[in-house]
């Protein structure tokens, strides 16, 4: 009974319900939400403009914050000569397995094997290394938007894919001081725009030493988390201390005269926040869209008959007009061939946060009903002023699917201090532990649980103890989160 009510229900929304298959979920509604398609090559994705859009809004987030704290856009080649990978052993290394090579190009064999960019450090050092010759050159900050290509064994549209876009910020500076400092100023702006913009509670911290990026002498991050317990990573940044400064001659001569190394730092957040964005506010009846990254804030939905559809639709017009004004995102769904049902459905669907429906009793009774798609509650507004409210309704409905998400981490965020409880939390959620930090013991917990480190929090309390895992002495002196991550 229960499977054919569970059948019927999917059958009536057009998604699997999460509690029953969230990876199927999330799947259908990336593509019945018109978010994304496949692309022909295996691993590609077509993003569609309802998706892209939410892309947009992000990005255009994060390039303010960017620029205002000092940085300029720039672009580099998507084609790095192989050779420059192998400069920095610890980086080619880490990429080695994802790395799209091109021998052949204008029907002969290149002289040097080409390498598709998986990520821009060794083309930028190369280029830096060019620029910079005296202190008064530093510090040097450089952010790329561009896309990037890396060969996924198990490809998922948004949250790993062959090719993917992000922006990626490489920066050079005089002393380890004003790189670390750099480090924490890009994870700061990621933090502004993860969790104010796309209302996602990411947690701040480091990372352990096994989990670094390639080439790194340490990496922060924020790691969020799904409604089926998994975790997400949102954004990273990384001290790359001089390790490719010495790969690629990054020099400056000092006011002193003297000749040094510089500091470098790298940053970046991708396509897949739109996938984190999916899995954090998602349900049953598909996406829940924060106002801060939502296409369509508000959709106008006039319903009436052939004889009182022009005085309706004239009044949605005004009300648009009007929302638009104030600020607002706003569509008036003009399509006359489908039902009012059909159209309520389909922007849940699609996760549009306000729905309004004016019909002629409305029209007449100078009122608009308006539809929450958080709360799933109805209520009448007055015409003449609901313009006017609504960018404080869509501020409120900000902060309340903010804080649901911040319940749900909460509420799968469990302290485990021996090997059971911490198989039994990462099951349903983060699994706060004391850790060794050694690698061995981090394979060991995998195998067993599929759980990696995801981070050494921030605001984590200083606590010494023994590894849950391993009963050896915790490093770190705070927790460790573990979680099964995508």
């Amino acid at each position: 009974m229960l499977a054919k009510a569970l059948m019927a229900k999917r059958n009536e929304l057009g998604i699997t319900p999460q509690h029953e298959d969230f990876s199927a979920w999330y799947n259908e509604l990336v593509l019945r939400a018109e978010l994304a398609d496949r692309g022909p090559v295996r691993g590609t994705m077509v993003m569609r403009p309802y998706g892209y859009r939410i892309w947009e809004l992000i990005q255009s987030e994060l390039d303010a914050r960017i620029k205002a704290t000092g940085h300029d856009n720039a672009y580099f080649p998507l084609f790095i000569p192989e050779s420059y990978l192998k400069r920095e052993a610890e980086h080619v290394e880490g990429f080695a397995p994802e790395l799209a090579v091109v021998t052949h190009a204008g029907g002969e064999e290149l002289e040097e094997a080409l390498v598709v960019r998986p990520t821009s450090e060794t083309v930028i050092g190369e280029m830096f290394a060019r620029w910079i010759s005296s202190y008064r050159d530093l510090p040097l900050l450089i952010n790329q938007w561009s896309n990037v290509v890396r060969w996924e064994m198990r490809p998922r549209l948004f949250l790993r894919t062959t090719e993917f876009l992000w922006q990626e910020g490489h920066t050079a500076h005089a002393s380890e001081e004003e790189a670390l400092a750099e480090v924490r100023t890009a994870l700061g702006f990621y933090e502004e725009v993860v969790r104010g913009v796309a209302a996602i509670p990411a947690v701040p911290g480091e990372k352990t030493a096994s989990e670094r990026f390639a080439g790194a002498v340490s990496t922060l991050t924020l790691e969020a988390l799904a409604r089926d317990g998994r975790a997400i990573q949102a954004a990273t940044s990384h001290y790359l201390g001089q390790n490719f400064s010495r790969a690629f001659d990054i020099n400056f001569t000092s006011a002193q005269g003297v000749q040094e190394l510089c500091y470098t730092t790298s940053w970046g957040l991708s396509t897949r926040i739109v996938g984190n964005v999916i899995m954090t506010h998602g349900d049953d009846k598909g996406l829940v869209l924060p106002p801060g990254v939502a296409p369509y804030q508000v959709v106008v939905v006039p319903i009436g008959r052939e004889g009182d559809l022009d005085a309706v639709m004239e009044a949605a017009d005004a009300l648009s007009a009007r929302l638009s004004a104030a600020g607002v995102r706003v569509r008036v769904d003009r399509r006359t061939h489908l039902s009012p049902g059909f159209k309520f459905n389909e922007w849940e669907l699609r996760g549009v946060p306000v729905r309004l429906e004016l019909g002629p009793r409305d029209l007449a009774a100078g009122v608009v009903t308006l539809a929450d798609r958080l709360s799933e509650e109805k209520e009448q507004r007055p015409l003449d002023t609901v313009a006017g409210e609504m960018p404080g309704r869509l501020a409120e409905f900000q902060q309340r699917l903010l804080a649901r998400a911040e319940r749900y981490r909460d509420e799968h965020t469990a302290l485990a201090d021996d090997r059971e409880q911490m198989a039994a939390a990462v099951a349903e959620g983060f699994a706060s532990v004391l850790h060794c930090g050694r690698a061995e013991c981090e394979d060991e917990i995998q195998e067993h649980t599929k759980a990696t480190p995801r981070c050494v929090p921030f605001a984590a309390r200083e606590e010494n103890g023994s590894c849950a895992w391993c009963g050896q002495p915790a490093a770190y002196g705070r927790r460790v989160l573990f979680a099964r991550a995508y």
